[in-house]
């Protein structure tokens, strides 16, 4: 999930240092892995309750798809776009914080520290800035 504020600004997690994978990094507002025999309109719902505190009684709008690729993990995800102003409640096991970022300086650190990032988050931004241009 992408989560957005009204002056265009994305929320962006840094995932938990207990992470097996990508500890520490920098990621998008909150994600998971659909459980079986879920929607992933309901984990959605359920990832934002967990990871970010957030109650909303309708999934997020589906924004993109990404298909699987080495990046992804080998895993198919949908990006979903929200607008919410916080704040947040962070689940300490998986978030180690978060901050308010202008797409702009998003584009210019992945430029000069892609290592900082998911490799998820690296491949699903450039789509991202496309639908926000």
């Amino acid at each position: 999930m992408l989560v957005f504020n009204t002056a265009g600004e994305l929320f962006l997690q840094q995932r938990s240092m207990l992470k097996d994978m990508w500890p520490g990094v920098w990621d998008s507002s909150a994600s998971g892995h659909v459980d079986s025999g879920e929607e992933y309109d309901a984990c959605a719902v359920r990832e934002l309750g967990e990871e970010l505190g957030l109650v909303t009684p309708t999934s997020p709008q589906r924004w993109f798809r990404l298909v699987a690729s080495p990046e992804t993990g080998m895993e198919f995800c949908w990006v979903y776009r929200l607008v919410h102003e916080g704040p947040f409640t962070l689940q300490a096991s998986e978030v180690r914080g978060g901050a308010w970022f202008k797409p702009t300086t998003i584009d210019s650190w992945i430029e000069r520290h892609p290592e900082d990032f998911a490799s998820a988050f690296r491949v699903l931004w450039p789509m991202a800035r496309k639908l926000i241009d």
